[in-house]
């Protein structure tokens, strides 16, 4: 496990964790909503990030967002981790939760160096240019969405509808916004799916 401080003008700083034995691939994870407690020691993020390197043998990079800039400087934090990993890593992955599960079907439509997507209770838009929906349309990546069946937190329907008629890869989960006692379903979905769309398909 090493610490990470990843360019790009903000304060982002990051955790690299990596497998036993060297590995292309590698998954970047955008955390929850940094005003809301969100951070890259998100129980599930962490917990992810143990499955890939542990079980897939996939890095994992998680990072805190810098200062608040109302998403748009978080997305740039994104596209700025993920530039960081394309160029030690030649596979990548973007996963994220809640707020940075938007954030990263966002940075994914816009970003040709990310490989697959994983998005666990993401909302369809943070605002007027922040707009996940449209972004999904966009995608022609591997992609996954994870939703809680009781989540009345945010707005998941419009993305899990569109992405089950895009025949994505799409996983209820029996639980609300929080996934309390879950995250061993979570990391099972999420560590099948990027060990399939980032080692089988090298």
């Amino acid at each position: 496990m090493a610490d990470v401080l990843v360019p790009g003008g903000r304060d982002v700083r990051a955790t690299l964790e990596e497998p036993g034995e060297a590995t292309d691939a590698i998954v970047v994870a955008c955390p929850p909503h940094p005003q809301h407690g969100g951070s890259r020691t998100d129980g599930r993020l962490v917990a992810v990030g143990e499955t890939l390197t542990e079980s897939d043998g996939v890095a994992c990079l998680r990072f805190d967002y810098g200062q608040w800039d109302h998403g748009d400087g978080e997305l740039a934090d994104v596209r700025n981790a993920v530039r960081w990993a394309s160029e030690r890593y030649d596979r990548i992955g973007l996963f994220g939760y809640s707020f940075g599960a938007t954030l990263a079907l966002i940075a994914t439509a816009d970003l040709e160096t990310v490989d697959a997507v994983s998005a666990l209770a993401p909302t369809a838009r943070l605002g007027d240019d922040l707009d996940a929906l449209e972004a999904l349309e966009a995608l022609s990546v591997s992609t996954q969405i994870l939703y809680g069946e009781r989540d009345d937190t945010v707005d998941w329907e419009p993305i899990v509808d569109r992405a089950t008629e895009r025949g994505d890869d799409v996983v209820a989960i029996p639980g609300d916004h929080f996934f309390v006692g879950q995250n061993g379903t979570i990391t099972d979905a999420v560590s099948e799916f990027f060990a399939s769309a980032l080692l089988e398909a090298e």
